[in-house]
């Protein structure tokens, strides 16, 4: 399997869509301590929680327009819309793994 190519389209670059998808990450980290281990202490709770699903309508609209502009794969945008709403940890990881295989399928092309 081929690697996407990297490249932006506008404001849509993979690394500007990882860098986001790691923030999304940091901020659902954030609300999980605050909802379950600080005894959900208000208003900080509600704004992590309202952060949490703008930033996944957010991410979710923008990967989706990536893919179908070739930008980032199906499965990355598949795992950022569907499984970022219950954990964006699944997007982030799937930056990761793309970005690693972008890099293998390029070492592999300069041999």
């Amino acid at each position: 399997m081929s690697a996407q190519p990297t490249r932006a389209v506008g404001p849509l670059s993979f690394t500007r869509l990882k860098w986001t998808s790691f923030a999304h990450s940091c901020v659902y980290l954030a609300l999980l301590v605050c909802a379950f281990a600080a005894g959900k202490p208000e208003p900080l709770t509600f704004a992590l929680g309202l952060s949490h699903g703008l930033l996944w309508i957010f991410m979710s609209l923008a990967c989706i327009t990536a893919a179908r502009m070739r930008v980032v794969s199906l499965r990355l945008a598949v795992a950022v819309a569907v499984l970022g709403g219950i954990g964006p940890f699944f997007g982030s990881y799937e930056f990761v793994r793309e970005e690693r295989q972008r890099s293998h399928s390029a070492g592999v092309a300069g041999c």
